[in-house]
């Protein structure tokens, strides 16, 4: 008992949680797959959808259409990195075993799942800075400084049920599946949030659903930051909020079911 005790004592948990997160980091960045599509899709997109119009402005506004997809291509950035992060990984992982080989070591679930989460904000957060700079030097974006950082942090605080999102689909699809479920599922709901095209250009029938999707109500957070909503940031945040408790639920259900065949 002992000796149990002196090895949790010489691995505490912020210890632990440095150590996993450096190797999430490190396998993250040895696939190019993963870190470069993160870091380059959305100055793609930006580049596709908006580099021709970042001087126009939107109707019936003063916020300029650069500044407007660069706020949404910035919520696609950090999102993307958080619903693929964690389905397709989490579902490579327990194809790969991973989740047995953790059950079988010290390392607590909590710890895992942190480190994940520290890994994908990461990623997400060069992602950002990318697209920002990309947004200035290409477009001519200009924002005050203040701007600037209420957008990043408004992106990456406000991402919380995208990782619900992620982990259910890894915690329900397999490893091959995983990623056309994830791509069936998070791009169509973005076209449709309006994170690609503004919102008042999308269809009629499209703008009706908008509003019952996680990625509308996130995308609404930055457009508020830029000064160009479509409905206020305490509704914003009032749904995400559900949105983190059901994303979530759904998750946890799928995580048991999973423990649930394997240990049962």
């Amino acid at each position: 008992m002992s000796a149990v005790h002196a090895a949790f004592d010489s691995a505490p948990l912020p210890r632990m949680l440095w150590k996993q997160t450096q190797a999430q980091v490190v396998n993250s960045a040895r696939i190019p797959a993963f870190s470069l599509t993160t870091i380059l899709l959305p100055i793609m997109f930006f580049a596709f959808f908006g580099l021709s119009h970042t001087h126009e402005t939107l109707a019936g506004s003063r916020v300029s259409i650069g500044a407007y997809l660069m706020g949404s291509f910035g919520a696609y950035a950090v999102s993307s990195a958080m619903v693929f992060n964690f389905g397709i990984g989490v579902a490579v992982a327990r194809a790969q075993k991973l989740d047995l080989l953790q059950r079988a070591t010290p390392l607590p679930a909590s710890i895992a799942i942190a480190a994940t989460v520290i890994n994908a904000l990461l990623f997400a957060l060069i992602s950002l800075l990318a697209l920002f700079a990309f947004a200035i030097l290409a477009g001519g974006v200009h924002l005050p400084l203040a701007t600037w950082v209420d957008l990043t942090l408004r992106l990456l605080v406000g991402a919380i049920p995208l990782i619900g999102m992620g982990m259910a689909i890894g915690y329900a699809a397999g490893p091959n599946s995983a990623p056309a479920v994830t791509n069936l599922i998070y791009l169509p709901m973005s076209f449709a949030s309006g994170l690609f095209v503004p919102i008042a250009e999308l269809p009629q029938v499209v703008r009706n659903i908008a509003p019952y999707l996680p990625t509308y109500h996130y995308g609404q957070i930055a457009w508020n930051a830029i000064g160009a909503p479509t409905e206020s940031m305490e509704e914003a945040v009032l749904a995400l909020a559900l949105w983190t408790v059901i994303l979530f639920a759904l998750a946890i259900r799928f995580f048991r079911l999973d423990q649930t065949r394997k240990f049962a």
